[in-house]
């Protein structure tokens, strides 16, 4: 199905816009929660904008274990690499909506798709600094940072994610999400009202755990 680029999230996405919809037509595709988006190994001749719902991209390490390295919020791109395929698995963590663009529109808007692109860089290369030089408090504080700023910068903070997907990401086990979250709970910087919602209480201290 082909639609207009006119992306209005709901739920919990409209909270945070993120970057605008790329103009044009394009392919509108919807995905269940869990449901592949592409695969390693896949021809890499499209690119994807999130509309609603959130994306993980991970790679399978050879001992099976899995590593997270990338989420996509609405508003945000992904699926550019640099070889003529997927290097990496895309899969939907929430019921989830895109718009999907092929090569030739990628051509025609070059622009837009390069500005995106290079956010998208800059976010890889502020986590691989992230995973490599900080303990987990700090970790998890740059994390829920991050996802703060990309959802509009208030103090609530919605997770599409799992804590296993968290782990995952920031080279973490589970045990040691969780045991992080109770700290900062215990501090009194963030409160938790349900399973994906967290209030953030002192955002300065947070921010400071992150250094």
């Amino acid at each position: 199905m082909y639609a207009a680029a006119q992306v209005k999230p709901k739920s919990f996405e409209a909270e945070h816009l993120g970057p605008a919809p790329i103009s044009g037509p394009h392919l509108v595709a919807t995905y269940k929660a869990g449901r592949e988006i592409y695969a390693q190994g896949d021809l890499s001749d499209k690119c994807y904008q999130v509309s609603t719902g959130a994306v993980r991209v991970y790679r399978l390490l050879s001992d099976g274990r899995r590593q997270v390295v990338s989420f996509h919020l609405p508003g945000e791109m992904f699926g550019f690499e640099a070889g003529p395929n997927h290097s990496f698995f895309a899969e939907a963590i929430t019921a989830t909506t895109l718009a999907v663009f092929g090569r030739r529109h990628m051509q025609e808007r070059s622009r837009e798709l390069l500005a995106l692109a290079l956010t998208g860089m800059a976010r890889a290369q502020q986590h691989l600094l992230v995973i490599g030089r900080q303990c987990a408090v700090e970790r998890i504080a740059a994390f829920l940072v991050d996802l703060c700023e990309r959802q509009g910068g208030g103090r609530q903070l919605r997770l599409p994610m799992s804590r296993q997907d968290i782990a995952d990401y920031l080279g973490l086990t589970i045990e040691t999400v969780s045991r992080v979250v109770t700290k900062l709970k215990e501090r009194s910087v963030i409160v938790l009202r349900d399973a994906r919602t967290i209030d953030i209480m002192k955002p300065d201290a947070l921010r400071l755990l992150c250094n």
